[in-house]
């Protein structure tokens, strides 16, 4: 098995978000540490108590098939997200359609440098943590983004509300003009 060039750019598009955690999924994994998933999982199991619902959970058929309707889309569309509908059937990678992988959170893949000891699992893991790091930046960079842009409408909105006002008052003012009766002319009338 070939093992991936290990950097965050080539994680990132690995990390998926699934009930609301920021995720690897066990093939994945098992790629990146020169492991078959089945040898991956069984290690996970062996040491199960090692690995809480929060570290580790089994994807629903729903969840599964979600996942591999988005990335099939996303897949499609660029250039450099790999033909994902194939790398996930691929029977070296996952054993089947009925088969649901397992995905690790950010605290799963840290447990699993303890029942994974190879140098390869440990480069891995140091990898992957850098990647969580470097993405929950860029998300508290994104909140900050936000937070300044959301400041800056209602500066803006306050600052125009005083336009709207005058707008408001000469549309009231022409109503006004237009309800009153017509004046009568001026001048001669036979």
């Amino acid at each position: 098995m070939a093992a991936v060039i290990v950097r965050p750019e080539n994680l990132a598009p690995l990390i998926f978000l699934i009930r609301g955690e920021k995720v690897l999924l066990d093939a994945d994994l098992a790629a990146l540490y020169g492991v078959t998933p089945k040898a991956l999982n069984q290690a996970m199991k062996r040491n199960r108590e090692r690995f809480p619902a929060d570290f580790c959970f089994q994807l629903t058929a729903k969840e599964w098939a979600d996942l591999r309707a988005a990335r099939a889309q996303v897949s499609g569309g660029e250039s450099n997200v790999p033909n994902w509908s194939q790398f996930v059937t691929s029977s070296k990678r996952h054993r089947g359609a009925a088969y649901r992988p397992y995905a690790f959170t950010e605290q799963g893949v840290a447990m699993l440098s303890s029942v994974l000891r190879s140098p390869r699992a440990v480069e891995v893991n140091i990898a992957i943590m850098r990647t969580f790091v470097q993405l929950r930046r860029l998300m508290d960079s994104n909140r900050d983004l936000a937070r300044k842009i959301e400041a800056m409408e209602k500066k803006y909105d306050e600052q125009f509300g005083v336009v709207f006002e005058a707008i408001k008052q000469l549309v009231a003012e022409d109503d006004a003009r237009k309800a009153q009766p017509p004046k009568p002319k001026i001048g001669f009338k036979p």
